[in-house]
C-alpha cells in the first residue's frame, strides 16, 4: 500500500478519535441532569397542554411539580384531584384537595335583553371589535357575541347560542381550564366553584355604570340596588362600582337574593321549581319592611 494513502488513513483516524474524545468530554462536562420523575408524572397528566395549570404544557407543569416542596400553588384542572393523588404518590408529597370550578357567563346581554343599535361590518373577532368601539350595542361591558372565548376552547364545553348571540357553558364538558376566560376581551366570563349537582347562583352582569344608565343600556342589567346584599345572611354578596357580586365560595344557595332582584340579572341555575309560598313569603318581608321604613321616615 502507498505510504502517503496510510499516512492519510492513520492521520484521519486519529483525528476522528481525537474529536470524539473532545465532544463525549464537553458532553459529560455540560450534560444537563433531568430526573426521571419528570416523565413518569407526564404520563400521568391528562396531556389535554392547555394552560389551565398556569403553565405553556403538561411537560412544565410536571417539572414544576418534581422541583415543588408542596403542592399548595399546583393543580391541574382537567385531571382534578384525582390526578394530582397520583402525582402525589408518584413524587411522595401530600396533595391538598381543591374545589372543582365551572365556567359561567355573567352576561345575559341576549338580542331580546340588550337592543343592537348600530350593525358592525367587519373582521368577526372579539378583540378587534372591543379595540375598535363599544359594539353593536350601547352596553360598553356586554358580550360582543363573534364566538372568540368559543374558538379557544378545545373541549367541546361551549358554543354561540344563535337565538341569544351569547356562549352557552355546557357543564359536563368543562373542565375550567381557563382559556375562555383569557380569550374573552371583555372578562365576562368567570370561574366559579362547582357545587353539588352542578347548581349556582350568580350575578350575570359586569356593567359598572349606574343603575340608571346601566338598566337603558340592558333590561337585566344590575342596577347595584343593594337588595341582594341586604337579604344575604352569609356575608357572601358583595357591592362595588355600582354591582353586586356573589363570592362561590360563600354562598349557600339560599337563593334569597335571587326572588328580590327587581331586573333578573341574579340567575339560579339546575334547581328544582321554586315553591310559591317561598316567593309569596319574600314580597311579603319586603311589603312589611317598606311600610316600616315609611313610618320611621314620618
Amino acid at each position: 500500500m502507498n505510504s502517503v494513502l496510510l499516512f492519510t488513513i492513520i492521520s484521519l483516524s486519529l483525528l476522528g478519535l481525537v474529536a470524539a474524545l473532545i465532544l463525549y468530554f464537553f458532553a459529560q462536562k455540560f450534560k444537563v441532569y433531568e430526573d426521571p420523575r419528570i416523565d413518569q408524572v407526564e404520563d400521568a397528566l391528562p396531556g389535554a397542554n392547555c394552560g389551565g395549570c398556569g403553565f405553556p404544557g403538561c411537560r412544565n407543569f410536571a417539572e414544576a411539580c418534581v422541583k415543588a416542596e408542596t403542592f399548595d400553588d399546583l393543580n391541574c384542572p382537567v385531571g382534578g384531584n384525582e390526578v394530582m393523588v397520583t402525582v402525589s404518590g408518584i413524587l411522595g408529597k401530600e396533595a391538598g384537595e381543591t374545589d372543582p370550578l365551572v365556567a359561567v357567563i355573567r352576561c345575559n346581554g341576549s338580542f331580546e335583553n340588550r337592543p343592537r343599535t348600530n350593525v358592525y361590518d367587519g373582521a368577526q373577532n372579539c378583540t378587534i371589535v372591543h379595540n375598535l368601539y363599544t359594539g353593536d350595542t350601547d352596553c360598553p361591558f356586554g358580550c360582543l357575541g363573534h364566538g372568540e372565548c368559543v374558538d379557544a376552547c378545545n373541549f367541546e364545553a361551549m358554543y354561540m347560542d344563535e337565538k341569544t348571540g351569547l356562549p352557552v357553558i355546557i357543564d359536563e364538558n368543562c373542565v375550567a381550564c381557563g382559556a375562555c376566560v383569557e380569550a374573552c376581551p371583555r372578562d365576562i366570563i368567570e370561574l366559579r366553584k362547582r357545587n353539588k349537582k352542578d347548581r349556582k347562583i350568580f350575578v350575570s352582569c359586569i356593567n359598572e355604570d349606574k343603575g340608571g344608565i346601566a338598566k337603558k343600556y340592558c333590561s337585566v342589567a344590575c342596577t347595584g340596588c343593594t337588595k341582594c346584599f341586604k337579604v344575604c345572611d352569609y356575608d357572601a354578596i358583595t357591592m362595588g362600582n355600582n354591582l353586586a357580586f356573589i363570592d362561590s365560595e360563600k354562598c349557600k344557595l339560599c337563593r334569597k337574593c335571587v326572588v328580590v332582584c327587581p331586573t333578573n340579572a341574579i340567575h339560579e341555575i339546575n334547581f328544582p321549581p321554586r315553591r310559591v309560598k317561598e316567593e309569596e313569603k319574600v314580597e311579603e318581608t319586603e311589603g312589611a319592611e317598606e311600610i316600616s321604613g315609611k313610618k320611621t321616615t314620618n
